[in-house]
């Protein structure tokens, strides 16, 4: 119920989002300032490392994910517009570790998210962004007892919390379905403690 809700939310941010900044995008057009391809919707493929954290370890991994977004630009240099996500590592990524009387293991899945992206263009190719936004992350917490005076527990829950990051992204080729590269550093804190650092990049289309 809670992705269902995501989506939703990522659908009504977007669809808002879009309309607001396709209007200020048509202003700017029409004045002639700005003939940067940072405009319109985006899909957007991203791949990187993956550290999930918690009780005090780490464990990295190869990740992989995707973004929708919508841009707009505002007085020639400033990007805005809704952005949503996905992103999950590789075969998951779980921390295990011995506790009083047996071992703890938690174990991340996917995370959806849902935000604001804001850029400030360089260039008319070359833009650097800062983003934030919600987050939700399917998790399981399992503790496996080895005295008879523990006993073992199973939780499987979905956890929420924010997210902050930033990053760098360059138009390779201009035309009707211009393509992009990014970089970008993306933190991400879970309300049970626990946290989420990527390091990745992405290759996108835009549909302007």
């Amino acid at each position: 119920m809670r992705k269902i809700l995501m989506v939703a939310a990522a659908v009504a941010a977007l669809t808002t989002g879009a309309a607001s900044a396709q209007e200020v995008t048509t202003t700017a057009a029409s004045e002639g300032t700005s003939n940067t391809s940072f405009r319109g919707f985006r899909l957007e493929g991203n791949l990187g490392g993956d550290r999930f954290q918690s009780q005090g370890r780490h464990n990295d991994k190869f990740g992989y994910g995707a973004s929708i977004g919508f841009d707009g630009v505002i007085a020639d240099r400033i990007v805005v517009g809704p952005e949503a996500t996905y992103w999950r590592a590789n075969d998951w990524t779980e921390n295990c570790g011995a506790a009083n009387g047996g071992s703890v293991c938690h174990k991340s899945f996917e995370e959806f998210g849902v935000g604001v992206r804001a850029g400030y263009l360089v260039t008319p190719r070359a833009m650097v962004f800062a983003k934030g936004g919600y987050v939700t992350n399917e998790q399981r917490k399992r503790f496996d007892a080895n005295t008879p005076t523990q006993t073992s527990f199973y939780d499987h829950v979905n956890t929420t919390g924010y997210q902050v990051g930033g990053g760098a992204e360059y138009t390779v080729t201009e035309g009707r379905l211009p393509v992009y590269v990014n970089a970008q550093y993306v933190f991400s804190q879970y309300n049970d403690n626990t946290s989420r650092h990527r390091i990745m990049g992405g290759i996108g289309v835009r549909f302007k």
